[in-house]
């Protein structure tokens, strides 16, 4: 079984990088799945109802979040529904959504996909270590393909999550940061790891936004409102191949493209 896991998709121009390369992916991989992080897809920050049917129409099958899934507010109704979008499992059992879902491959596999969010620079949300342990008890009942979306800033953290999860799913990939990490490797349990999966969107940036606009910020400390930047458009990801019997990782490999 391989899948295809999409870092971070920044608005429109990561929407575009998404249309224009994944059917290039998938004729290349042939991925039974295709998986990403949606949470930045509507002109930045958070995602609609629009854009999320807009993704599943390109060929993706479940989208992951972050700390941005709650900016657009018609999303609160539809996460609700639509089983294909989640947002992190470590979030009080109140709020709208779910954390988890299981879903079948094209090759008529179960997989199940997991969102959790780190706490270290993050919202102060409930434990992700205990929120996996309390997820995976219901998900190994449906099957031993897992896979993890660690939405964190510390990379230490998210490398405790690899090992604290290593050889109970089979992968554990990092997003948030949006620039793509060099440490892929199957860990000795058999559970694919990366700290961080990286961004689809413009490369001419500063993770998506405007450079202009960016640097400005950091100079003046001043709420300039940021701009989805246009230029350079490319796709970060990971393809992992697993072993659909045991749900063991067999092999990562990081994906750089660029239109």
């Amino acid at each position: 079984m391989k899948l295809l896991f999409i870092g971070d998709i920044v608005g429109k121009s990561g929407r575009k990088a998404v249309r224009e390369l994944l059917p290039l992916l998938a004729d290349t991989y042939s991925p039974d799945i295709v998986i990403a992080n949606g949470e930045n897809a509507a002109n930045g920050f958070g995602i609609t109802v629009k854009i999320a049917q807009e993704l599943f129409d390109f060929g993706i099958g479940v989208l992951t979040s972050g700390n941005h899934i709650w900016d657009k507010k018609d999303v609160l109704e539809f996460i609700q529904k639509e089983s294909r979008l989640i947002r992190p499992a470590n979030y009080p059992v109140s709020a709208p959504g779910r954390g988890a879902t299981v879903v079948l491959t094209g090759g008529g596999h179960k997989i199940a996909v997991l969102n959790l969010s780190g706490r270290i620079f993050m919202d102060p949300l409930d434990c992700p270590f205990m929120a996996a342990e309390r997820e995976l008890e219901a998900l190994k009942r449906e099957t031993n393909l897992i896979v993890v979306d660690f939405h964190g800033e510390a990379t230490s953290e998210k490398i405790a999550a690899g090992w604290e999860l290593d050889g109970k799913v089979t992968a554990v990939l990092g997003t948030h940061t949006h620039v793509q990490t060099a440490d892929e490797r199957i860990l000795p349990g058999g559970t694919a790891y990366i700290s961080d999966v990286g961004m689809t969107g413009s490369f001419d940036s500063v993770i998506g936004m405007e450079k202009d606009i960016s640097i400005e910020r950091f100079k003046t400390q001043m709420p300039i409102r940021y701009r989805v930047a246009k230029d350079d458009l490319g796709l970060n990801g990971v393809l992992v191949d697993a072993d659909e019997a045991t749900g063991k990782a067999t092999n990562i490999k990081r994906v750089q493209i660029r239109i």
